[in-house]
């Protein structure tokens, strides 16, 4: 279940994911599967070559793509999440979703 975002923040994302850029979208998130993870963030692209080799250079797999919609992305959790935001230098985002290294 998501939660914690706005409906232009998630508009925003998916034009910039169909434009073909890698775009992020931060939430936070509860599922079963995850207990520990208490936010997702995700790392999408309509070019799903351009996704495998951007995912490539943080160490991801071509076949974590979430390629079941018209918005393929990574779900990232975790030291993964962590990694690639300060990457990206998105400090006010992991300040809001409480993500920490």
């Amino acid at each position: 279940m998501a939660f914690g975002i706005k409906r232009e923040d998630l508009q925003q994302w998916k034009k910039a994911v169909a434009r073909g850029e890698i775009a992020f979208l931060t939430h936070f998130w509860q599922d079963d599967r995850f207990p520990e993870a208490k936010s997702v963030t995700k790392a999408g692209c309509s070019d799903i070559r351009k996704l495998a080799e951007w995912g490539k250079g943080f160490g991801l797999q071509e076949q974590w793509i979430d390629s079941r919609s018209d918005f393929p992305h990574f779900d990232l959790m975790g030291a993964k999440q962590s990694e690639v935001l300060m990457h990206y230098k998105m400090y006010k985002t992991m300040q809001k979703f409480k993500i920490y290294t």
